[in-house]
């Protein structure tokens, strides 16, 4: 049996979310901005093994305009701002989440689309049982 190096140890430390020094990486998305702080990670969907920890960010107006599904478990923390799960591919309609909201998401569950109409930031970690 072949062992997945675990995510190397990291005390505390600024993320300076706020700041415009901080280096966001895009994600794709269909209209506007979603970039992310990779804070943790050694998800390897080969293998199916290992967790990635996040931090993402979403421009007023992104958009993900079809649903989304993955083969790991996914938990979600809305921690500022609102979000839109269940939107049609215009961003209409769907149900709005507001801060210190919260997504537990086992492997295989279809999600979405979605859209912040205010932007948004959410913590997020994603892994493999």
């Amino acid at each position: 049996m072949s062992q997945i190096a675990s995510k190397p140890h990291r005390e505390f430390f600024a993320l300076g979310l706020h700041d415009a020094a901080t280096r966001w990486q895009p994600v794709a998305c269909s209209a506007g901005t979603i970039e992310e702080i990779i804070l943790s990670d050694n998800l390897d969907p080969v293998t199916g093994t290992g967790s990635r920890t996040r931090v993402a960010r979403w421009s007023p107006g992104a958009l993900i305009d079809r649903p989304v599904v993955h083969d790991f478990h996914e938990e979600v923390f809305l921690f500022e701002g609102d979000l839109v799960v269940g939107c049609d591919a215009a961003g209409e309609g769907g149900e709005r989440f507001v801060a210190h909201t919260f997504a537990c998401r086992p492997p295989g569950a279809l999600h979405g689309p979605f859209v912040s109409p205010g932007g948004c930031l959410m913590f997020e970690i994603q892994y493999y049982a």
